[in-house]
C-alpha cells in the first residue's frame, strides 16, 4: 500500500490498531482491476458506521475516529469498544472516487450548490454533485440547508469538541482568524475548540462579518439509547452575532473568569455599541433611531437634510454607531456618504458595519403592524405604561425606523432630552446639598457607588436570556448588596435630606432592587462562579424536573455500588473497590496473574502490564443508563436556568429603573466632587431670558490639565439677546482667542446639564443648541477642500439657529484669498447679528470686520487678547536686516480691536531660521507701510471730496502740508 499525498498534502499515516486515537483519515491505495479505474464511476466515500457498497476492484480504505458528536461526517454515534482484531485493524472497502476529483480542490463557490444568491434549493440525500461527481455527506447537506437560509451569515457548526467552517465560510475563517483550512469531501473545512468560541466569534465579528453559532440538540448517549440513534446528529442555529448585537453566552468572556473581580473589570469596561437605523423619504426627509441592544437605550430624531447631506453625516460622527441598519433603495447621495464613514477608519476593526434590509419593513404600515405587535406581546411582563401607546403616537417616519429595528432587534426603551428648567435646578439642589449637606448617610452611599460593573448592561443580558451563572450571579449579588446597604441607612436618609430629588432617589432604590435577594438565595455561590448548572439551585422544591432527575441518579448509582458485594464474592476480595481511570468510572482493576478469575462475559476496558480492567456486564448496562441520566439532567437544567431567568425578567422593569436611579446618583457625585475640587459656582438659569453673563469664568478642561504650578487666567463674557449679543476677537496668533470661546460654550453646556460651573458668577439661559465651525481639514475621499468643508459647516449653521442659540465661529473664510474671505465673513456675521439675532462668539484676524461694532453699536462689540509688545526690535535699513517683535501673551479679554496679529512671533517660536525671519519682517513691514499709505490716502481723499467751499479748502492744505 502506498500513501496518497495528492488530497491533503500532508505525510502519510500508518495503520494503527483500533484501540488507538486516529483524529486524521488515511488514505490506502490497493492494487486491483484496472477496468475499473478506467471505468471512471465514483461513490460516496462512507466512514466504517455508514452504509456503503463494497467494492471488489481498486478500492480506497478510511479509517475515522468520530468525535463526541458522532462518528465523523455520517454523524453516527459510537456503540460502544470495539472487539480488537488478531490481525490487525478492521478494514472497510468502498468505490474509489476519481483520481482527478481528488487533484481538484473540494471545495466550491456555495451559489452553485443552492447556497448563493440564486434561488436553488440544497440538494436532497443521494444526489451527486455536479461539479465533484460524488455525493454530499449527510453534515453537509444539514450545513446546506442551514446555510441556505442565512446566506450572508458565517456559519460556526458544532461538531462535538470543535466547531467547524465549510466551504467560503472555511476560507473566510482561515483568512481572518489565522487557522489552517483543507480540502474534506466536498468542502474546504476548518475548525476551532469549542472552548475558544468566544474569543474566535468576537474577532469575526470585529472584522465585519455576521456570524451565526450552529449547535448539537442531542447528545451522544441520548442519541445511542433513542430510536433515531442510526440516524444524524440534528443541529439548529442558536443565535447570530454582529457588531451591535454581541450579548450571550458564546461571546461572553465572563464564562472564562477564574474569580468575580476580574470579571467586574470586564463588565465595566464593555464599550457602548450603538446600532444606528437610517431612513429617507421624498424631500430628504430622513429620520434616524439610534439602539444600545445590550441596555436597551434608544433615541430617536427627525429632520430634513440639504443637498450635502451634513445633518445625517454630524448625527453619524456624533453617536459612532458599531453598525447601521438601512433600506435597500437608498439614495444614491445617502448610499456614498455612509459607505465613506464606515471605510474611514483605517484599521478594519473600527470600521462601520452596514446591514441592508429589505425596504418592506421600512413601509409606516408594515412598521406600524410590527410596533403593535411586539408590544402587545404577553410574553413581555411590561407594566400597562411600557405598552405601545405611548410609542405610536410618534411621528410617521420614526415609526418605519422602530419597526425595521423591532424585525432586527428585541427590546428598547425610549428616552428624551433633559430640557426642563425644573428638572435641570432640581439637580443644581441635589448637587447643592452633597457638597453643603452633613449627612451620614452621603459619604457611605458614595463609598457603594465606586467600582460597580456596568449593571444596565447586565440586567438587559439576564432578561434576554443571554447571560452566563457567573454574569447573573456577579450581577445579582451586586445587587443584592446595594439593596440592603441602602436599606439600613433608610432612617438617616429621611431625617437628615432636604433635596426631593436626592430623597428620591435614595428612599426608592432599596426596594427597587429588593427582588434581587430572592433569586440570589436559591444559588448555590461555588457552583454559579464555575458554571456549573447541574449544582446550582441549593433548594430543588421550585425545581421537581432536576430533583426527579438526581434521584433517578441516586438509584442507579446505588444499585452499582451494591453490585461490589458480588464482584467481591467472585473474586475472592473483600477488599475490591472500583476506580476511575482516564474518565471511565467503575473500573474493577484485577492484577494479570489472577486474569484466569475473570469470567468471560466480563468486557476489558484497558490494561497495563501489571493489572487489568473490566466491566461486567451489569454494570456496563448501568453505567450506560448513567450516563444518560446525566446528559438529561444538563438539558433538564439548561431548561430550568431559562425558565429562572424567565422569572426574573418580570422584575426587569422595576429593576432597570433601580439601576437608573443608581446611575443618576452615581452622576450627582461626580458633579458634587468635581465642583468642591475646582472651587466651581452655581450657575443661574433664566428661561426666558436670552443671556450668557460670566464673571471670571475659566476653562474646565485647561484649569485642571494645567494644576497648582501654573494658574489659569479667568474671563468675563457679557452676551444679551436685547443688547451686546456678538463679541468680535481678535488679537495675535497663541494668544488665547479658541481657548477664550471653547470655554464659553463648555460653561453653557454643563449650566444645562445641572453641573455647577468653573467661574465667580454665572447667569444663563437656556439655549436651543451651540453650533460652532472651528478649525480646518479637507475631506479628500468626498473631493472637498479644507474651504469647500468651511462653509458646509457655516452654511448648515446658517440654516439650524435661532435666536436662542449660541452661535460660534473661528476664522471663517480664511480659506482663500484676503478679499473673498473677508466678504464671506463679513456677511455672514453681519446675518447673525441682525436677522438670526443669535448670541455670537466671532474669531477673525480680519481688521474690517471689526467696523461692525460702528454700524450696530448696540449689539455688537471689539475685543481682543491683550498682550505686550517689547519695542527693542529694530530694524537696519543700511544691512537690511530685522528682528521681528517679541510678544508676551496676557490671556485677558480687552475691550477693543488688536490692530495686528503678530504672526512673525509665532514663527520665531517655532524656530524658524533667522535668515527667514529677518527677510518675514522685511517685508512684513513693507507691505504695511503700503497699506498704511493707501488707506491714509483715501482718507484724505474722502475729507477733501466732501469740502464744499474754498475757504475750507485753503484751510485744510495748510493744516494739512
Amino acid at each position: 500500500m502506498h500513501a496518497n499525498l495528492s488530497l491533503l498534502k500532508s505525510k502519510s499515516a500508518k495503520n494503527k490498531s483500533s484501540s488507538q486515537a486516529s483524529i486524521s483519515r488515511f488514505f490506502t491505495r490497493q492494487e486491483g482491476d484496472k477496468n475499473a479505474n478506467k471505468s471512471g464511476r465514483n461513490s460516496a466515500r462512507p466512514c466504517l458506521g455508514a452504509p456503503g457498497k463494497v467494492s471488489s476492484g481498486r478500492s480506497r480504505v478510511e479509517v475515522y475516529k468520530g468525535d463526541a458528536g458522532g462518528c465523523c461526517e455520517c454523524e453516527l454515534p459510537h456503540r460502544g469498544p470495539t472487539r480488537r482484531s488478531e490481525t490487525g485493524p478492521v478494514k472497510t472497502t468502498v468505490s474509489e472516487p476519481s483520481l482527478n476529483h481528488l487533484k481538484r480542490k473540494a471545495a466550491f463557490s456555495f451559489s452553485q450548490a443552492g447556497g448563493g444568491t440564486g434561488k436553488k434549493s440544497a440538494p436532497e440525500a443521494g444526489v451527486p454533485n455536479k461539479r465533484t461527481r460524488s455525493i454530499y455527506t449527510p453534515l453537509e447537506l444539514q450545513f446546506m440547508e442551514i446555510k441556505e437560509k442565512h446566506r450572508d451569515a458565517l456559519l460556526c457548526v458544532e461538531c462535538g469538541y470543535k466547531y467547524r467552517f465549510f466551504g467560503d465560510d472555511a476560507e473566510t475563517a482561515a483568512k481572518e482568524l489565522n487557522i489552517f483550512c483543507h480540502p474534506d469531501h466536498n468542502f474546504m473545512t476548518a475548525s476551532i475548540p469549542a472552548h475558544r468560541l468566544f474569543v474566535h466569534v468576537r474577532r469575526l465579528v470585529s472584522k465585519g462579518y455576521k456570524v451565526g453559532v450552529v449547535k448539537q440538540t442531542e447528545t451522544t448517549a441520548i442519541k445511542a439509547s433513542g430510536a433515531t440513534r442510526s440516524s444524524l446528529f440534528t443541529r439548529e442555529l442558536s443565535a447570530l452575532y454582529t457588531k451591535s448585537t454581541l450579548v450571550g453566552e458564546d461571546v461572553n468572556p465572563l464564562l472564562k473568569m477564574g474569580d468575580l473581580e476580574e470579571a467586574e473589570d470586564v463588565v465595566q469596561d464593555s464599550s457602548s455599541n450603538y446600532l444606528m437605523c437610517v431612513s429617507e423619504s421624498w424631500g430628504r426627509q430622513s429620520k434616524e433611531l439610534v439602539v444600545q441592544p445590550s441596555t436597551g437605550d434608544l433615541m430617536v430624531d427627525c429632520f430634513k437634510d440639504g443637498p450635502s447631506l451634513s445633518e445625517l453625516e454630524s448625527r453619524v460622527l456624533k453617536v459612532q454607531p458599531v453598525e447601521i441598519l438601512v433600506p435597500c433603495d437608498l439614495s444614491e447621495g445617502t448610499e456614498r456618504l455612509l459607505r465613506n464613514i464606515a471605510l474611514a477608519s483605517v484599521q478594519t476593526d473600527d470600521r462601520i458595519r452596514i446591514e441592508r434590509r429589505d425596504s418592506q419593513h421600512f413601509e409606516f404600515g408594515e412598521a406600524m403592524k410590527t410596533v403593535k405587535d411586539f408590544y402587545a406581546d404577553p410574553t413581555r411582563h411590561c407594566k400597562e405604561k411600557d405598552s405601545y401607546c405611548p410609542y405610536v403616537h410618534l411621528e410617521r417616519p420614526v415609526i418605519s425606523c422602530l419597526g425595521a429595528v423591532i424585525q432586527y432587534l428585541t427590546e428598547f426603551k425610549l428616552e428624551r432630552v433633559l430640557l426642563c428648567t425644573r428638572e435641570i435646578q432640581a439637580r443644581q439642589d441635589a448637587v447643592a446639598e452633597i457638597l453643603a449637606s452633613g449627612s451620614t448617610a452621603l459619604p457611605t452611599v458614595r463609598t457603594l457607588l465606586q467600582r460597580l460593573p456596568d449593571l444596565e448592561r447586565g440586567i438587559c443580558s439576564i432578561y434576554h436570556k443571554k447571560c452566563s451563572t457567573q454574569e447573573f450571579y456577579l450581577i445579582s449579588s451586586v445587587l443584592a448588596r446595594l439593596s440592603a446597604e441602602l436599606q439600613t441607612l433608610l432612617p438617616a436618609m429621611q431625617s437628615q435630606l432636604c433635596c426631593s430629588l436626592l430623597r428620591g432617589l435614595l428612599l426608592e432604590t432599596p426596594s427597587l432592587l429588593a427582588p434581587a435577594q430572592g433569586f440570589l438565595r436559591v444559588l448555590n455561590e461555588s457552583a454559579a462562579k464555575k458554571g456549573s448548572k447541574t449544582e446550582l439551585f441549593t433548594d430543588l422544591s421550585d425545581f421537581p424536573a432536576i430533583q426527579e432527575r438526581k434521584d433517578e441518579m441516586q438509584a442507579v448509582l446505588a444499585e452499582i455500588l451494591s453490585h461490589r458485594t458480588e464482584i467481591r464474592q467472585t473474586l475472592r476480595n473483600p477488599s475490591l473497590d472500583y476506580v476511575t481511570v482516564s474518565g471511565q468510572e467503575f473500573l474493577i482493576e484485577v492484577k494479570n496473574s489472577m486474569s484466569s478469575t475473570v469470567p468471560a462475559n466480563w468486557v476489558k476496558i484497558n490494561s497495563t502490564k501489571v493489572v487489568g480492567r473490566y466491566h461486567t456486564p451489569f454494570i456496563v448496562g448501568k453505567y450506560k443508563r448513567l450516563q444518560q441520566l446525566r446528559e438529561q439532567l444538563v438539558i433538564d437544567c439548561g431548561r430550568e436556568w431559562v425558565n429562572f431567568l424567565h422569572r426574573f425578567g418580570e422584575h426587569y422593569y422595576i429593576l432597570r429603573k433601580g439601576v437608573c436611579h443608581l446611575a443618576t446618583l452615581d452622576c450627582l457625585f461626580s458633579l458634587a466632587q468635581v465642583a468642591k475640587d475646582n472651587n466651581y459656582c452655581r450657575p443661574e438659569l433664566s428661561d426666558g431670558k436670552q443671556q450668557i453673563v460670566i464673571r471670571e469664568g475659566r476653562h474646565p478642561v485647561i484649569d485642571v490639565l494645567l494644576g497648582e504650578n501654573d494658574q489659569y487666567v479667568p474671563n468675563d463674557t457679557g452676551l444679551q439677546g436685547d443688547g451686546k449679543r456678538a463679541m468680535i476677537i481678535t488679537g495675535p496668533n497663541m494668544g488665547g482667542k479658541s481657548s477664550y470661546i471653547r470655554q464659553v460654550a463648555l460653561i453653557t453646556i454643563m449650566a444645562q446639564m445641572g453641573s455647577f460651573v468653573p467661574a465667580r458668577q454665572a447667569s444663563i439661559g437656556i439655549m436651543d443648541g451651540i453650533y460652532t465651525r472651528m478649525g480646518a481639514s479637507d475631506n479628500i475621499s468626498k473631493g472637498r477642500s479644507s474651504f469647500m468643508e468651511e462653509l458646509l459647516e457655516a452654511s448648515e449653521i446658517l440654516h439650524r439657529a435661532t435666536s436662542r442659540s449660541l452661535v460660534i465661529l473661528d476664522e471663517l473664510g480664511r480659506g482663500t484669498s484676503t478679499h473673498d474671505g473677508i466678504a464671506i465673513a463679513y456677511a455672514t456675521l453681519e446675518y447673525f447679528i441682525r436677522d438670526v439675532k443669535s448670541l455670537t462668539l466671532f474669531v477673525t484676524h480680519y481688521p474690517p470686520l471689526c467696523e461692525l461694532e460702528k454700524r450696530y453699536p448696540a449689539h455688537v462689540g471689539n475685543y481682543h487678547m491683550a498682550f505686550l509688545l517689547n519695542d527693542w526690535c529694530r530694524i537696519d535699513p543700511f544691512l537690511c536686516k530685522a528682528e521681528p517683535e517679541f510678544i508676551t501673551f496676557l490671556y485677558q479679554l480687552t475691550e477693543g480691536a488688536a490692530g495686528r496679529s503678530y504672526g512673525l512671533n509665532v514663527a520665531r517660536l517655532a524656530e524658524i531660521p533667522d535668515p527667514i525671519l529677518q527677510t518675514a519682517t522685511l517685508k512684513s513691514k513693507e507691505l504695511e507701510a503700503k497699506v498704511n499709505a493707501r488707506r491714509k490716502n483715501v482718507k484724505l481723499f474722502s475729507e477733501v471730496w466732501n469740502i464744499s467751499e474754498k475757504m475750507a479748502l485753503v484751510n485744510w492744505i495748510q493744516s494739512n502740508p
